[in-house]
């Protein structure tokens, strides 16, 4: 198979502005203000992107991030613990709008990195140019439009409610103190998605990068010291055993804030010496379905499963990643997707290839292992082009048809191999679907609205969105993004999310004694006791 992995000097589709040349070797974290800088052991940053040096294909080092250790860890910790101050400090306390000038601030700032940002997101995790552009177009966008929301969070608590001769005054308060942990698919936007919404709500947070796709966030570091006051986001680099481990024993997290996987999260939430009393804002894993029904569109089936298959590779918790077909589609099902599956074209990200490298070490060979053993048990990868690599690259493989018994048929697989199982029975399809550890999202094709309608309700009471002749899918931002099971805990959207970092707190006195009130109202004595009403 003829697929381009690894960059030579003649290579002409390389924009200049996309060049890496200079090794970017990051020595300082941010704690409680300051950018501190780090002596200690570095962590090497190889990109998946090889190039060719005399013929030799050798790894591209971007650089290197601090491994920092549990002592820098707990340092962070005590700095967001301070700007809190058990919910008496300057950010928790301080006036709406002056929070939300801070936000807009930072947000003015992440722009100018904008090229940089975007770069590093082909180069560190290889997502294409265009996904890249997209990831931070968007997660500027969800920023703004979460100021919008918490605006409108604002004015409606700048009522106050009359409720059987109980006056109360109801707003949405801070948790705390938040410990934020990002994926490497996403790492600005689902990283930002929930960081940044926690702060606005007045919580200070320790966040870690995640392995893949940490040199990204440090052209940020600046703007973050400088737009929020210290201790309000506290920036680690390292280990998460080291670093986040050490944090959560401590007993003094409020929120865990991970999008990853539930395995963490348990771990992380089985450390803390009182786990009842950490919210959790939990994105995980999910082995999203794609159901064919015999009436459906199969050009249309198919063109929605090659996108949502395999798009990044598969790596998105959205993706699909087993596809239910009916056996009297099946064959011809089969053949359309296998082709249109390998039409893709593999290679590099600044090639606007649909598949590319797999950023983390090992995953060729774990996809692989997948293939293998469903093999063993019966399955045939199905497209001509399925499983064969080129140095990070697997170019997507079908299987089918799949034992139950098949890992691949269990196990979330995050990358390019998908199985295929036929049913003839739709209770087959809802018997796996209900025993499955899993309930984010399915996909159904289907022309005929009697025969949606009977899915429809038997899935929603499954998963968490149902998507009608289309993949599985986050967007838009304003709709609630969660799942059930092992799949998230709490919801994320615009309006979500910061709910999701907040708490209904009121003040109330009875009617007859509103003088009070009105007093502390009047004369602007409490930023929470206010009628302030932001536009």
């Amino acid at each position: 198979m003829c697929m381009t992995h690894a960059m030579t000097a003649q290579d002409s589709l390389l924009d200049p502005k996309d060049a890496f040349t200079d090794p970017l070797h990051h020595k300082t974290y941010l704690i409680d203000g300051q950018l501190k800088a780090w002596n200690g052991a570095m962590a090497q940053v190889y990109s998946p992107i090889r190039t060719l040096v005399n013929g030799v294909e050798k790894p591209v080092l971007l650089g290197s991030a601090p491994e920092l250790k549990e002592q820098q860890g707990l340092e962070a910790l005590a700095a967001a613990r301070k700007a809190y101050d058990n919910g008496r400090g300057a950010w928790p306390t301080m006036p709406a709008a002056d929070r939300i000038a801070a936000m807009e601030k930072f947000v003015d700032r992440m722009v100018e990195q904008r090229e940089v940002v975007v770069k590093l997101l082909m180069w560190e995790i290889c997502k294409r140019k265009k996904d890249a552009v997209k990831e931070f177009t968007r997660t500027v966008d969800y920023l703004r439009e979460t100021i919008v929301e918490y605006k409108k969070l604002h004015r409606e608590g700048s009522h106050i409610h009359n409720v059987e001769g109980t006056l109360a005054q109801i707003r949405r308060g801070p948790l705390g103190v938040v410990l934020c942990l990002g994926p490497f698919n996403y790492p600005l936007n689902e990283t930002f998605c929930v960081l940044l919404p926690a702060i606005l709500m007045g919580n200070t947070a320790v966040f870690k990068p995640a392995k893949y796709g940490v040199l990204l966030i440090t052209p940020l570091l600046e703007a973050f010291r400088d737009c929020f006051p210290p201790g309000v986001i506290n920036i680690v680099f390292g280990r998460g055993r080291e670093l986040a481990a050490p944090i959560m024993k401590s007993g003094h997290v409020d929120v865990l804030a991970l999008i990853g996987n539930s395995k963490s999260s348990n771990a992380l939430i089985n450390h803390h010496p009182k786990p009842n009393r950490v919210r959790q804002v939990l994105g995980l894993e999910a082995k999203n379905p794609a159901i064919i029904l015999p009436d459906a569109d199969l050009d249309l089936a198919v063109n929605q499963c090659v996108s949502g298959a395999w798009s990044f590779n598969g790596q998105r918790c959205t993706a699909l990643k087993v596809i239910y077909v009916h056996k009297y589609v099946r064959a011809e099902f089969l053949e359309k997707f296998a082709a249109a599956t390998d039409r893709l074209r593999a290679g590099l990200p600044f090639a606007d290839s649909d598949i590319t490298p797999l950023p983390e070490v090992g995953k060729v060979e774990a996809m692989q292992a997948y293939v293998d053993e469903a093999v063993e048990m019966g399955a045939k990868v199905i497209n001509a082009k399925g499983g064969e690599t080129a140095g990070a690259i697997f170019f997507p493989a079908i299987l089918f048809p799949v034992s139950r018994a098949a890992a691949i048929f269990r196990e979330e697989q995050f990358g390019p191999v998908c199985p295929v199982i036929e049913f003839e029975d739709i209770e087959e399809v809802m018997a796996d679907i209900a025993e499955s550890d899993y309930g984010q999202q399915a996909s159904v094709f289907s022309q005929n609205p009697e025969a949606m309608g009977k899915v429809i309700d038997q899935l929603v009471n499954q998963v968490c969105r149902v998507n009608l002749n289309a993949s599985c899918q986050r967007g838009p931002d304003a709709l609630p993004f969660t799942g059930r099971k092992d799949s998230a805990v709490a919801t994320l959207s615009v309006r979500a999310a910061l709910r999701s970092f907040s708490i209904r707190t009121l003040v109330a006195c009875s009617e007859g004694r509103k003088d009070m009130l009105e007093g502390v109202v009047s004369g602007r004595h409490s930023t929470f006791s206010s009628m302030d009403y932001l536009l």
